[in-house]
């Protein structure tokens, strides 16, 4: 029965290696874990040592770097780009963007090109991408279908919507858009859960 049970785990292993495989350098070389993002990021509305780079530091083995700031959109955070992420050598770069370019009535043209540019140089770079979504709108997301395919055809492991039951609770909420130090704990388990194994 022992050996039945083993048996049943292969296929499993199977295809977590293979979905390990389609996310472009999965086997990065890189030696720390850089959160890429805006206010989000930042931890903007978490007590002390509560946002979610440093929840999710206490989780893992490598350094990691809060390289989030406040209202950033993802043509700054391109600017940015090499000195606050790049240099750092990283092997996972964990991007939550987009929600102040929605905010700013950016065309989102220019939003997806920025991203494209982003994701291109941190894989070019050898480090594996996460992408954390924040949806924007109340009602309707006008990004996410563009967001999905990206993440698709740039094989970038995608963690959708990562403020789901977070956003419009205010038992998790700072404010109108920021978490509180229980939202940022649930942020960092998500996005900890996605990453174990990489």
């Amino acid at each position: 029965m022992a050996h039945r049970k083993h048996w049943l785990l292969v296929p499993a292993l199977l295809l977590f290696i293979g979905c390990q495989a389609k996310i472009t350098n999965h086997d990065s070389k890189g030696t720390s874990i850089v959160c890429f993002g805006d206010s989000i990021t930042a931890g903007y509305g978490a007590d002390p040592g509560q946002d979610y780079p440093s929840i999710l530091k206490g989780k893992v083995a490598l350094p990691v770097i809060n390289a989030g700031v406040p209202g950033d959109t993802t043509a700054t955070a391109l600017r940015r780009l090499d000195s606050d992420v790049l240099a750092h050598n990283p092997k996972i770069v964990i991007i939550t963007l987009g929600g102040n370019d929605f905010l700013q009535h950016v065309p989102k043209s220019e939003t997806l090109k920025n991203m494209e540019a982003i994701i291109n140089q941190i894989q070019a770079h050898g480090a594996m991408v996460v992408w954390a979504t924040v949806k924007t709108g109340f009602f309707s997301d006008g990004y996410a279908k563009d967001f999905e395919q990206m993440a698709k055809t740039k094989h970038v492991l995608l963690v959708a919507d990562i403020l789901k039951d977070i956003l419009f609770n205010p038992q998790y909420k700072y404010d109108n858009i920021h978490p509180n130090s229980a939202g940022y704990k649930i942020m960092a388990e998500r996005i900890y859960k996605a990453i174990q194994g990489f």
